[in-house]
């Protein structure tokens, strides 16, 4: 019996041993099955860090380690209406050149090449950054109206245009443009302009001043590839202060329309004084001043 005893303690571990076997094993299984699906979770989460931020922790503005910053794209504020103004007949002395500096760094000026101190004024408007013209002078439909020494006239030959628009360019040094001085008869003449377009350097640009009807200045730089644009508004026609600023008013109402607006100007007093009275509140409503070369299309 007592053998019988020992069979049967040995005959119940083994059952009990066979039982757990597959118990043991599904859970094994479960174990197994649980590791490889977070492994991967683990390992994909360790790979993707770097990749968001692989620097040094950014800092807030309280000085605290942050999240990874997201760099979204930022909608630049589009450009308010662009006002362009000219000074004309630059060159003389007398006139207040600090003063017009002194009201906006894009203020153009246009320098005539026969003036007394063209030169000297040309380097010194460039050494102060502003964008220079050379304002050449031209036959006006007035003949008892002289336009000056060295202009452009309507009885030159082809070569003589040529030549007298480069000896004008070479008078001005450091301009990017040009606009005419005087020149109702001249920049209504299609020979003559095509030869003046064909005198300018490459990549110099040409304003058409409009000072009588029947310019084609404009278009023929269009066909000849030449960049443009046209005056919209002469500033100092009457020489007061309402006068000026019912000009700048008719400007900056066009610059609002158009988008873009050209008002040429003088260096009177008068014209200076109005300018840089207005010239603050025009770019507080949303105006800015733009440079000649910006708006030549």
């Amino acid at each position: 019996m007592p053998g019988r005893e020992g069979m049967t303690r040995t005959s119940f571990r083994t059952i009990a041993i066979l039982m757990l076997l597959p118990m043991a094993g599904f859970l094994a299984f479960l174990l197994l099955a649980f590791v490889t699906r977070v492994a991967p979770l683990q390992l994909d989460a360790a790979q993707l860090i770097p990749r968001v931020e692989n620097r040094r922790p950014r800092l807030s503005r309280t000085g605290q380690a942050g999240l990874p910053v997201l760099h979204m794209p930022v909608l630049q504020k589009k450009n308010g209406p662009s006002i362009v103004i000219i000074i004309d007949d630059v060159g003389y002395d007398g006139q207040n050149l600090t003063r017009a500096m002194s009201i906006d760094p894009n203020l153009n000026f246009a320098i005539l090449p026969n003036s007394t101190r063209a030169p000297e004024m040309a380097q010194r408007l460039n050494d102060r950054g502003f964008e220079i013209l050379c304002h050449l002078p031209m036959e006006p439909r007035d003949r008892r109206v002289s336009p000056g020494a060295n202009a452009v006239n309507v009885s030159m030959s082809d070569d003589e245009i040529i030549a007298a628009t480069r000896a004008n360019i070479a008078g001005v040094p450091h301009a990017r443009g040009m606009n005419n001085h005087m020149g109702s008869r001249a920049t209504a003449d299609r020979r003559v302009m095509t030869d003046v377009m064909r005198a300018l350097p490459d990549g110099m640009y040409f304003i058409d001043s409009r000072t009588g009807g029947g310019s084609v200045a404009a278009a023929v730089a269009r066909e000849m590839n030449v960049k443009t644009a046209v005056r919209h508004v002469f500033l100092d026609d009457v020489q007061t202060e309402a006068g000026v600023r019912r000009q700048l008013a008719t400007l900056s109402s066009a610059a609002r329309a158009k988008g873009i607006a050209i008002g040429i100007g003088h260096p009177h007093d008068v014209t200076l004084r109005v300018l840089a009275a207005e010239a603050p509140k025009l770019r507080a409503r949303g105006f800015r001043f733009a440079r000649a070369s910006e708006v030549v299309r």
